[in-house]
This record gives structure tokens, sequence and C-alpha cells, in this order.
């Protein structure tokens, strides 16, 4: 095995240990938890634009270590930073594309920006056909609903004002 193998299958198995412990940065003041849920404990705060490494993903919640603490932080309360490439390229945009760049393939310079995705899967054929209501969920509900006068006095009391929207398919809402 020539010493550009090596280098390569080197490369390709530390790969996973260096995306798992990718940096983010919180997009805006937000709680380190010790459990990724929303009635967790809060370890500490977070203020916009604090530097985290990335420990894990998991649903909507990210385990990230910040200042010797480790915790759980919302996805939506954190940006990634990216790297996209600039001009054009004949080779494509492989995966590999950084390391044949090591190894002489052509690519011009990259420059860092920041990009802030977040996924969201809807719901299956198969998720909705193996639905179950939760009827104490529904209940728990329906105690959030205001009649009109109710909502009406909590309007004029935080003066609210009303507007009118257009809407698309034609009339007022």
């Amino acid at each position: 095995m020539n010493w550009q193998a090596f280098l390569l299958v080197s490369l390709l198995a530390i790969a996973p240990l260096a995306a798992a412990q990718e940096q983010a940065f919180t997009n805006r003041a937000t709680e380190l938890r010790d459990r990724g849920a929303t009635d967790a404990k809060v370890v500490t705060s977070l203020p916009q634009d604090t530097a985290v490494k990335v420990l894990a993903r998991g649903g909507a919640w990210t385990r990230v270590e910040v200042n010797g603490q480790s915790g759980w932080v919302s996805v939506f309360a954190l940006r990634f930073p990216a790297t996209i490439e600039t001009g054009s390229s004949s080779s494509g945009g492989s995966a590999l594309s950084g390391i044949t760049s090591f190894f002489g393939g052509g690519r011009q310079a990259e420059k860092p920006a920041t990009i802030a995705t977040t996924g969201i899967r809807g719901l299956s054929p198969e998720d909705l056909k193996n639905a179950s209501p939760d009827d104490a969920a529904l209940a728990k509900m329906k105690g959030y609903r205001a009649d009109r006068g109710t909502a009406e006095r909590f309007a004029r009391e935080g003066k609210l004002a009303s507007v009118s929207v257009d809407n698309p398919q034609g009339g007022n809402r």
C-alpha cells in the first residue's frame, strides 16, 4: 500500500469522529438542558452566538458541550457553519472532493458561510394509518380555548388592533 492510499484510508476512518464533533453556534439566547425535552432541568443559560461542540443529534434536540458542561439544546436554537464552493468545477460535488483536492485536484478556494437548516419529517401514510387518538391531550387542548367574548376582552386589554388581511383565494379574513 502506498502512502497516498494509506493517508486516504486514514482520513476516511476518522471522518465520522470529526463529523460527530462539529461546531455550532446559538442563534439566540437559549437554555442548556440536562435532557432533550422542554420540561428538562436547565443546566445553564447560553447567550446568542455561543460556540458549542456538537456531541450527538436526536430529533429536535442536539447534545452539545460548552465550557466543560454538556447538555441538550433545541436544534432550532443552533446554526451550523458550512463551506461553499466558489467558481465552477468539472469534477462535481462529491463527498471526497476535499480529499482529492489535497492530492492535486483543481478546485478553487472555498469561503466560509453560515447556513441554518433543519429537516422536519412529515407523517407517512403508515403513520396516519397507525395513529390513535389521545383523548387526554384533546381534553387538555379544549381547556385552552376561549369564547369570543373572552378573546375580545383579552385583545382590548392588550391594546391589540384589528387588521384585515387579503385572502389570496378572494375575500378578507
